[in-house]
C-alpha cells in the first residue's frame, strides 16, 4: 500500500494570467518613472504653471519611493509568474513605496488642487492594485500556489 500523499497544488491558470497582466501594469509604471526622471527643463516648461511647480519640487525621497513602487511591483509580479514566494516582501516594499509617494502627493503637496478630482482616480487605482497584489500573494502562499 502506498502511504505517500501528493501535496502538490496546481496553480490556477487565471492566477498566472493575472500575474502577467499585473506585471505589464507595473512595467508601464516603470516606464512612467523613467519618463518622469528624464524630463528635460523644456518639457517641464511646456506644462501648465501649477504642474511645473509640482515637478520641480519633488524631493529625492519621493522619487526613491516612486522607483521602489514601480520596480518592486514589476519584480514582485514577475516573481508571481514564476511562483516564487519572494514576491511577498518585494510587493510589500512596492506597497510602502506607493503609500509614501501618495502621502507626498496628497498630504504634503497640493496635487489634488492642481489635477482636480479626476487626478485622484489613477492614484487611488494604484493604491488599490498595490494592496490587492499583497493580498493576492499572501493568499497564493497560503494555498500553496507559490513557494
Amino acid at each position: 500500500m502506498n502511504d505517500t500523499i501528493d501535496h502538490t497544488t496546481t496553480t490556477p491558470k487565471w492566477f498566472l494570467i493575472l500575474a502577467v497582466v499585473l506585471a505589464i501594469w507595473n512595467l508601464m509604471g516603470a516606464m512612467a518613472f523613467i519618463m518622469q526622471m528624464t524630463m528635460t527643463a523644456e518639457q517641464i516648461a511646456a506644462l501648465p504653471e501649477k504642474q511645473q511647480m509640482l515637478y520641480q519640487d519633488i524631493p529625492l525621497w519621493v522619487n526613491i519611493a516612486f522607483g521602489c513602487a514601480v520596480f518592486g511591483g514589476a519584480l514582485g509580479c514577475i516573481a508571481l509568474v514564476f511562483k516564487k514566494a519572494i514576491a511577498l516582501p518585494i510587493l510589500l516594499i512596492s506597497l510602502i513605496g506607493v503609500l509614501v509617494q501618495m502621502f507626498h502627493a496628497f498630504i504634503l503637496t497640493n496635487s489634488y488642487e492642481v489635477f482636480g478630482p479626476g487626478g485622484a482616480i489613477m492614484p487611488m487605482l494604484v493604491i488599490v492594485i498595490a494592496l490587492f497584489l499583497v493580498w493576492l500573494t499572501i493568499n497564493a502562499k497560503v494555498k500553496g500556489w507559490i513557494a
